[in-house]
């Protein structure tokens, strides 16, 4: 896909049927699946759907396909220090073009290295259709991390006192 870039990472061989579970539960699980603003929208109009939404970036779209993330780090840096007016100013100006994104048949640990070396906190989240079905957050990977790890806690410490 010529408006994306497709970040992957080998990680050795891993039960694909479970993490293509795993990924589209977490999607599954979040309170808004996928919440998009068009690339011609104002930042204002970007931010008031941020807010409504409680969230902290928006994919960016044009023409269905996504070309862009907008988010509260946008804002800060490109149009709030630089003097910009929300009101007036096009997402499209603003926003970060460089879409990292993966596939359902990636793990979170994957997400979370490719979100660390890349310094990004959102992940669109492509179908085997390419079609986006949805954003991850970091928040939404270390909480499912965390998640994971205090379910092996609980197992493990029920299994030593039993």
């Amino acid at each position: 896909m010529d408006y994306a870039l497709r970040a992957t990472r080998a990680f050795g061989p891993r039960p694909q049927e479970a993490t293509l579970k795993l990924l589209q539960q977490l999607l599954n699980g979040k309170p808004h699946r996928l919440i998009t603003v068009e690339a011609g929208a104002t930042v204002f109009q970007a931010l008031s759907l941020m807010a409504q939404h409680d969230i902290g970036a928006l994919l960016v779209m044009d023409g269905g396909k996504p070309v862009g993330i907008f988010s509260e780090r946008d804002f800060a840096r490109k149009v709030a220090l630089l003097g910009l007016d929300s009101q007036d100013t096009p997402v499209r100006e603003v926003m970060s073009d460089k879409v990292i994104y993966v596939t359902l048949a990636q793990t979170v640990e994957e997400c979370l290295a490719i979100m660390t070396e890349r310094h990004i906190r959102h992940l669109p989240v492509l179908a085997e259709d390419g079609s986006v079905t949805g954003v991850l957050s970091i928040g939404d990977l270390v909480k499912e991390t965390i998640s994971e790890k205090s379910f092996i806690i609980e197992q493990l410490t029920h299994y030593i006192t039993h």
